[in-house]
């Protein structure tokens, strides 16, 4: 049968690689939709947690996931020799960044290896790891080419950027639109007629490069204007101007402007990293992306700024860092989740910390945190917490916090949210 053909009677069988924010949720989604999906992952205690039937993703509810594992519809497994018996493959692994902030795609590779093991005619296979343009075709195509098997014809490969946003409640898998693009018209259509099996808009663009560039476009102009704004909140300080009140007034002009707001610094796994790929990607073409680096210097500096932010309201007060109790409220990289992938928190954590003072941090979503110097413990946001420290910095604004709490018990908060009511005279906003 062929797989055009396997794939609309829902008989073709779906393997997914790396089963982490991206790939569990599109497992899931496919093993919803009637395909035998069966996950991959070299993490035993994933796998053990799927076969299980217990979610460690918030956006896969846990009755849903053990509903898909007791209908027989959805497994896992460490072991890549399943792959033998998959129609369709999605790659889902990393794609972090060296500490030169080149990019690191080994494990692209890596599983780009494990699926040539098992490469067979019919198959289709889609990178959705982020990526610099030309990956899929001078990695994976060049790999799978050398076996022999002709693509387009033997096997179909595409490119299709996975748009994950964890925590929100309206865009999922399911109703973000998703785009496609094949080495070969074939491939764009193979993976095309797959996808619309499982997402309600599929956008088919010329090729794999620019299924790779439109990816890059989204989160660079999302990290390039979060820099801008969050020079902008520097300078604003220094002008004496309130930035939040700026950026609202700005933002009731109905044409030309799009608000975007300062923070403590990037966090999560695509925005202070994606960007960069492209960066280093042009710098083999003799070409600086300055916007890009810029952007990126900014925002790589704000976790110093927050932690300067607080040294001066300590000062103020007549209070060295050093010595003084620090309670950080929130330290995954964004609200009402638990990841910590990147966050600034981490950062602003380790700065107080170099300057002797006693960091403690409450987050709801994460109760404990492995840094340099040790594991943190989460204590409760309480009134007795908080009246207890010299200083409250929220990082993260959860909605689980009482801010009307905070700004009635803390003696001082720095505010980098700008998540506390109007007005409190111990509030320092970023």
């Amino acid at each position: 049968m062929e797989l055009r053909e396997k794939i609309a009677d829902r008989s073709a069988r779906i393997g997914v690689i790396g089963l982490g924010y991206v790939g569990l949720p599109l497992a899931v989604e496919f093993a919803k939709a009637g395909f035998g999906a069966i996950g991959i992952d070299v993490d035993r205690a994933r796998v053990g947690s799927i076969c299980a039937g217990q979610s460690y993703i918030m956006d896969v509810p846990e009755t849903e996931l053990r509903g898909m594992v007791s209908a027989g519809r959805l497994s896992a497994t460490t072991d890549f020799a399943a792959l033998g018996d998959v129609d369709c493959v999605s790659i889902c692994v990393p794609t972090p960044l060296r500490k030169t902030k080149d990019p690191d795609i080994q494990y692209v590779v890596d599983a780009t290896a494990r699926i040539r093991q098992h490469l067979h005619p019919g198959m289709l296979i889609v990178l959705e790891s982020t990526t610099y343009p030309g990956t899929t075709d001078e990695i994976l195509l060049s790999e799978f080419s050398s076996t022999g098997l002709t693509v387009g014809r033997d096997f179909f490969l595409a490119f299709s950027p996975e748009r994950v946003d964890p925590g929100n409640r309206r865009y999922g898998t399911r109703n973000t639109p998703k785009i496609i693009g094949g080495v070969t018209p074939e491939c764009t259509r193979a993976a095309k007629e797959l996808y619309e099996q499982v997402v309600e808009t599929v956008i088919p663009v010329s090729s794999t490069k620019s299924a790779e560039m439109v990816k890059l476009l989204e989160n660079t102009f999302r990290m390039v204007n979060i820099g801008l704004v969050n020079e902008i909140a520097i300078m604003c300080d220094k002008l004496g101007l309130d930035v939040w009140e700026i950026i609202e007034a700005a933002a009731t002009k109905p044409f030309g402007f799009m608000p975007f707001y300062p923070g403590p610094g990037l966090g999560g796994h695509c925005i202070p990293i994606d960007p960069l790929y492209l960066s280093w990607k042009m710098k083999g073409l003799n070409y600086n992306a300055r916007f890009i680096e810029l952007a990126s210097e900014v925002n790589t500096n704000m976790p110093a700024y927050v932690a300067t932010k607080v040294a001066r309201a300590l000062n103020r007060r007549r209070r060295p860092v050093c010595g003084s109790r620090i309670l950080i409220l929130g330290v995954s990289y964004k609200k009402d989740i638990s990841d910590i992938r990147e966050s600034p928190a981490l950062d602003i954590i380790r700065l107080l910390q170099d300057e002797g003072a006693e960091v403690m941090f409450s987050d709801p979503y994460n109760p404990e945190i492995r840094l340099e110097r040790g594991c943190l413990r989460s204590i409760p946001a309480s009134a007795e917490n908080l009246r207890d420290c010299d200083c409250a910095v929220v990082v993260t604004n959860h909605s689980a916090f009482d801010y009307d709490l905070i700004a009635r018990e803390a003696s001082l908060v720095v505010d980098c949210r700008n998540a506390l009511p109007k007005g409190a005279a111990n509030v320092v906003k970023l």
